[in-house]
């Protein structure tokens, strides 16, 4: 009875601004617009059908080892039913070491320790586009403390220019917010960051905005249309914002489907983004389930 409720205020204050809603602390309604997919092509997709990870599409090696609260590891990643599943789970022995030998001079190499496990798969190599529309349907891990992504990439993001015309990420889609945000609504974050993540680190939170279809029981989809004016973002193909923060990316990104635990140092710290202390149920396991991600481009 109470979300029904407060789903009604947010469309009422939605009629006077689509902005108003989140300036009062709630989530953003989504328009009624809908995206125009005659204007594009396909051009790539994965439909994550077989028993594997089709390999030619996607790697692991984006980053290795500790990744914020927890530690990425392919063990975590599987294709079933018709889905690509990024499970989340607690290890008290650490998982075997696939990575040293290929990483260890390169980077600042983390050896796995105990604690929280997920994984992520990147595109990097393997596929980039510039402008497009790019989409992923999917249902959402069911817990606080650490939240599911969609989103693109390049080098260029850590190039300190003061613009992102050379590489932005775009959080096209991240799930922080179960059971953290006032009214307990159903409710997805969108981002935008470029200029590195150091100290001339430049950041817009586009919004939060809520869902109609409960995303971690029901698929939904999330996307993101993207030319050389601006960012506008879909969720089941209805408009939810735009934006030309930094200038607009001009080249080409990879993308990343993901599972991170809030932390710092591979020790999990759910306060440390405000995503809540960890919460699920023993009997269901917290699971990323991805139905298919879809890449189009205009026609000419």
């Amino acid at each position: 009875m109470f979300k029904p409720v407060i789903k009604a205020i947010i469309v009422v204050l939605s009629l006077f601004s689509l902005a108003l809603p989140e300036t009062l602390g709630l989530a953003k309604k989504v328009s009624d617009k809908e995206i125009d997919m005659n204007k594009f092509e396909l051009v790539w997709s994965d439909e994550f059908e077989g028993t594997k990870l089709d390999k030619t599409k996607w790697d692991y090696n984006w980053w290795v080892t500790e990744r914020k609260g927890g530690y990425w590891h392919d063990d975590l990643v599987s294709v079933r039913d018709g889905n690509l599943v990024i499970a989340a789970e607690y290890k008290s022995e650490p998982l075997e070491n696939r990575y040293y030998d290929n990483w260890h001079e390169e980077i600042n190499f983390m050896p796995y320790k105990s604690g929280w496990y997920s994984g992520a798969i990147t595109t990097v190599n393997k596929y980039e586009q510039t402008f497009g529309y790019m989409e992923v349907r999917c249902i959402l891990p069911a817990s606080s403390g650490m939240w599911a992504a969609f989103w693109l990439m390049n080098n260029g993001v850590s190039n300190v220019d003061g613009n992102g015309m050379d590489g932005t990420e775009i959080d096209v889609m991240e799930s922080p917010c179960y059971d953290t945000h006032r009214f307990g609504l159903d409710q997805v974050s969108v981002n935008l960051h470029y200029d590195g993540y150091e100290k001339d680190h430049k950041y817009s939170h586009i919004g939060r905005f809520f869902i109609e279809n409960n995303p971690y029981e029901e698929y939904n989809t999330y996307g993101v249309e993207w030319n050389e004016n601006e960012y506008i973002f879909y969720i089941n193909g209805k408009e939810a914002a735009r934006s030309s923060f930094g200038g607009v990316s001009r080249n080409p990104e990879y993308l990343l489907l993901s599972v991170e635990i809030d932390g710092k140092n591979g020790i999990a710290s759910e306060d440390k983004d405000s995503t809540g202390k960890m919460k699920y149920s023993e009997n269901k396991p917290l699971e990323f389930k991805v139905d298919y991600v879809r890449c189009y481009q205009y026609k000419k």
